[in-house]
């Protein structure tokens, strides 16, 4: 029975260059923000809730959830933001249980997350990941990635520190732009293998 590990983190700090290693080293990663976008456009049972409880302008011509829509309504709007995700996380659990079924002969595989504890994620993982970095260059990484303000930044950080709360088995990764990711990926990798 394949392991499942959960890499996640605050803005910023690097879950997604950890994931890209992992690929590459040749290991299953699941990017829960990706696919849940992809369940919402692809999955009628989501878009029938999400039209009762957000009007049917809710999704486009095309078909597809309208985005910009969707976000104007649940932006600075805790209570239909929590309706969302309580609509949404339990098909993206489904969906992961469905893939760790299918990728079941693999020793350890990964799910990428920024909402693990939020999405109820934490109660089917094995092990997590906190990838942490300095505040500092969390800040310069999100504005030069999304192009947006040092304020916005830190606000997004804000926002994200009520979320931390921690699994039982946490392993925390410093990803500081300064000290090698990967031997230190590796070593944890030699860890988990060490114990099978």
């Amino acid at each position: 029975m394949a392991k499942l590990i959960a890499i996640t983190g605050g803005i910023g700090c690097g879950k997604s260059i950890i994931s890209q290693i992992l690929t590459t080293l040749g290991y299953e990663v699941y990017d829960c923000d990706t696919n849940a976008k992809l369940l919402m456009n692809q999955n009628q049972e989501i878009k029938n809730i999400l039209k009762s409880h957000f009007g049917n302008n809710v999704i486009s011509e095309q078909g597809e959830i309208d985005r910009k829509y969707l976000a104007d309504i649940v932006f600075n709007n805790k209570e239909k933001l929590k309706k969302l995700d309580q609509i949404v996380h339990p098909f993206v659990i489904e969906d992961v249980l469905n893939w760790k079924n299918i990728h079941d002969k693999y020793s350890i595989i990964f799910i990428e997350t920024a909402i693990l504890y939020q999405s109820g994620l934490d109660k089917i993982v094995d092990e997590v990941w906190n990838v942490q970095s300095p505040l500092e260059t969390q800040i310069m990484r999100v504005i030069n990635r999304n192009n947006i303000s040092r304020d916005e930044v830190i606000s997004r950080i804000e926002s994200q520190k009520h979320q931390i709360k921690h699994h039982t088995n946490t392993r925390t990764i410093i990803n500081d732009g300064v000290k090698p990711i990967l031997p230190i990926i590796l070593s944890i990798l030699w860890q988990n293998a060490s114990k099978n």
